[in-house]
């Protein structure tokens, strides 16, 4: 009987080391993040859920595990670079956002007639195919595509116009324009302080972002030190309002690369 009971108790044991085990890796190393909003579209979809690298840039006190974090700055990482899609804590909400980064420090960005500009050149814009998706709430918060086809009614086709942007250096990913008269289409020129980033949502009609100062609700400059990490995968994908709706999975995007 005594080895029995000792032989459960190892068990438990056994159990209780890898459930800290995992919990360290996963606070060390990686963060879930669910998408809660369309403003990374098509890159990432409401629903998707990702791993953010946390090792990607180092640690900051932002994304320490501990409660009493002994450094300030960022410690371990390298610097982020033009066209990672990034997470972040808000400068001052604290919320985390997920957008991709644009303008590194020193860069001068600016929006143009719609066109991202940097240090005075606009980057080049290959036009594709629209972007398609169903007229219809969408993940938990019920969220409606806005479309640039409009008015569009529910469970009608909503398309979004789509193009490939290049960023310098070769970079290049996708981007949607739903409208040509928003107030982030047209800006003044911003110039990327020392120890900071400009970040914007593939979605550009409908991303709160570095091109909204922080007075009026928008993200502003993010501070290198309020990075969380890298997102670099998708790793699971649902369309519907609760994850065990396995009819609404969208297999095509497990494990589908970010770019």
């Amino acid at each position: 009987m005594a080895k029995s009971e000792g032989g459960i108790m190892e068990t438990v044991k056994t159990v209780v080391y890898a459930l800290i085990i995992a919990g360290i890796f996963r606070t060390l190393f990686f963060q879930p993040f669910w998408i809660p909003s369309g403003s990374m579209k098509d890159t990432l979809l409401i629903g998707d859920f990702l791993f953010v690298n946390k090792m990607a840039y180092g640690y900051s006190q932002h994304s320490c595990p501990f409660s009493m974090c002994p450094f300030s700055g960022r410690i371990f990482g390298s610097d982020p670079e033009r066209g990672d899609v990034v997470v972040f804590r808000h400068p001052t909400n604290g919320t985390d956002f997920i957008k991709r980064v644009i303008g590194l420090p020193g860069d001068r960005v600016q929006m143009i007639e719609g066109v991202l500009h940097l240090n005075g050149e606009p980057v080049r814009l290959t036009p594709e195919e629209p972007f398609e998706e169903v007229a219809e709430r969408q993940g938990p918060q019920g969220h409606i595509p806005r479309c640039s086809n409009a008015p569009v009614g529910e469970g009608g086709l909503c398309q979004k116009e789509r193009a490939t942007e290049e960023l310098p250096g070769g970079v290049t990913h996708s981007i949607l324009n739903i409208s040509d008269d928003t107030r982030g289409d047209d800006t003044g020129e911003f110039v990327v302080p020392e120890g900071h980033y400009f970040v914007m949502g593939d979605n550009r009609d409908n991303s709160i972002d570095s091109r909204f100062e922080q007075t009026v609700g928008g993200v502003g400059f993010v501070p290198a030190e309020n990075l969380l990490g890298r997102a670099d995968r998708v790793i699971f994908s649902s369309a519907g309002d609760r994850m065990v709706y396995f009819w609404t999975w969208r297999s095509d995007r497990f494990f589908r690369e970010i770019e």
